[in-house]
C-alpha cells in the first residue's frame, strides 16, 4: 500500500447543451456524455443532484434511471439545496409568510427602479443593502432581512421622504405610503425578528456544508443541530421576539401591540360599558391577535422547518447505517470484532450487483 496521503479531489468536465430537460431526456444526455469520455456508467458508486423532480424523481428521475442499471450508484441529494428548499417550505407554509417576504420585495423593486430613489435609500440606510429576493439564493434573503431588522427606523425614514418628495409620481407615492402602513404594522415586525432568526441560523449551516471539506458525519451533525434550534426556539423564540419587536417599535415611535379588527361604536347608554370595561374588552382582544399570530404563523412555520429538514434529510441518514463505521477513526476504533463484521457485511451487500462484489480487504 502506497505511504502517500490518499486526496479526493472534485473535478468540472464540461458544460453539456441540453434540449430536453425530462429526466429520460437528462438520463441520455448523462449516459452518451459518460461514454465520450471513455467512462463506464457501471463504474459510478455516487450521484448527486439538486432537488428537480427531472433529477431526484423516484419513478422517472435521473437518478432513478441510473439505478436501474447500475443499483451501487447511490444516489444523494445536494445538502444545500435541500436546506434551501426547507426555507421554501417555511416561506409559502402560510399567508403571513407569502405576505412578508412580498412586502421585503416590494421595498427592493420600489428603490431599484431608478438611480436616485437608490441614493436616497443609501443616503438613509447606509450600513447594510437590501437584495433582489431569489428562491435559490436564500443569502440574498437574511442579506434583506438584515438590513430591515437592524435599520427600520432608517429605511421607514426613507420611504417617508419618498412619499413626500414624489408629488408628480402617483405611483410611487401610493407605494411608498402602503410601505410605510407596512413597516409601522407590529405584526410585520414580529415577523422580522423572527425570519432574521432563522435566517441567521441556517445561512451558518449553509456555509457550513459548502465547505469543500464537509463530510456526511458533519453534515448530519450541522441538520440535527438546526433541528434542535427549530425546537427549542418552538419553545422560547415567540416571545423573545415579541420583546426586541417591542423594543424596535418604540424606537420607530409606532404601537408595539397585535392588531385586532375593528368595530363599529355606537353611542353607549348611561347603564353600558364604562370605558375601564372596554380597555379591558382591548386589552382580550389584543392578546386574542397575539395568541393567533403565534399559533397559524409562528408555530406553523417553525412545525413545517421541522418536518422539512427531517423529510429532507432521511436520504442522507441512509448513507450513515452503509458508511457510518468509516466517518473516523475514533468510529472505527470502537467497534467490536462482531459489530466490524456486521459493518464490513451490509457494506459489502450494498455494492454488490449480479454476482459483482465489491472486495475488503
Amino acid at each position: 500500500m502506497a505511504s502517500a496521503t490518499t486526496k479526493i479531489n472534485e473535478y468540472f468536465l464540461e458544460f453539456l447543451k441540453v434540449d430536453d430537460t425530462s429526466g429520460l431526456g437528462l438520463y441520455k444526455e448523462l449516459i452518451n456524455a459518460l461514454g465520450l469520455l471513455g467512462l463506464n456508467v457501471n463504474d459510478v458508486r455516487g450521484q448527486g443532484y439538486d432537488n428537480g423532480s427531472n433529477m431526484k424523481g423516484k419513478h422517472q428521475g435521473v437518478q432513478k434511471r441510473l439505478l436501474e442499471i447500475n443499483p451501487r450508484a447511490l444516489y444523494m441529494p445536494c445538502a444545500c439545496h435541500s436546506l434551501n428548499f426547507t426555507l421554501c417550505d417555511m416561506a409559502k407554509s402560510c399567508s403571513k409568510a407569502i405576505t412578508f417576504f412580498g412586502v421585503v420585495q416590494r421595498i427592493y423593486i420600489l428603490f431599484s427602479s431608478s438611480t436616485k430613489r437608490w441614493q436616497l435609500l443609501l443616503d438613509n440606510v447606509p450600513n447594510l443593502t437590501i437584495k433582489s429576493l431569489c428562491n435559490t439564493r436564500w443569502e440574498s434573503r437574511i442579506k434583506s432581512v438584515q438590513a430591515i431588522r437592524y435599520q427600520a427606523a432608517q429605511l421607514r425614514k426613507a420611504l417617508l421622504e419618498l412619499q413626500r418628495t414624489s408629488s408628480d409620481d402617483p405611483k410611487t407615492k401610493s407605494d411608498a405610503k402602503s410601505l410605510v402602513a407596512a413597516l409601522g404594522n407590529f405584526e410585520f415586525l414580529v415577523g422580522m425578528v423572527i425570519w432574521h432568526d432563522i435566517l441567521f441560523t441556517i445561512n451558518m449551516v449553509s456555509k457550513k456544508l459548502q465547505s469543500e471539506f464537509m463530510c456526511i458525519d458533519v453534515t448530519l451533525k450541522q441538520i440535527e443541530g438546526a433541528i434542535s434550534f427549530f425546537k427549542k426556539y418552538r419553545d422560547d423564540g415567540f416571545t423573545s421576539s415579541v420583546n426586541v419587536a417591542k423594543s424596535i417599535a418604540c424606537d420607530m415611535d409606532i404601537e408595539h401591540v397585535f392588531p385586532v379588527k375593528r368595530h363599529v361604536i355606537r353611542k353607549k347608554h348611561f347603564d353600558e360599558t364604562n370605558d375601564m370595561e372596554e380597555n379591558n374588552q382591548m386589552g382580550e382582544a389584543q392578546a386574542v391577535a397575539e395568541e393567533s399570530f403565534r399559533v397559524k404563523y409562528f408555530l406553523v412555520m417553525i412545525d413545517v422547518a421541522v418536518n422539512s429538514l427531517t423529510t429532507r434529510f432521511d436520504e442522507l441518514k441512509s448513507f450513515g447505517s452503509i458508511f457510518g463505521f468509516l466517518f473516523n477513526s475514533k468510529k472505527l476504533k470502537s467497534l467490536d470484532e462482531t459489530d466490524l463484521r456486521r459493518c464490513c457485511t451490509n457494506f459489502a451487500k450494498t455494492f454488490s450487483h449480479e454476482k459483482i462484489r465489491e472486495m475488503l480487504t
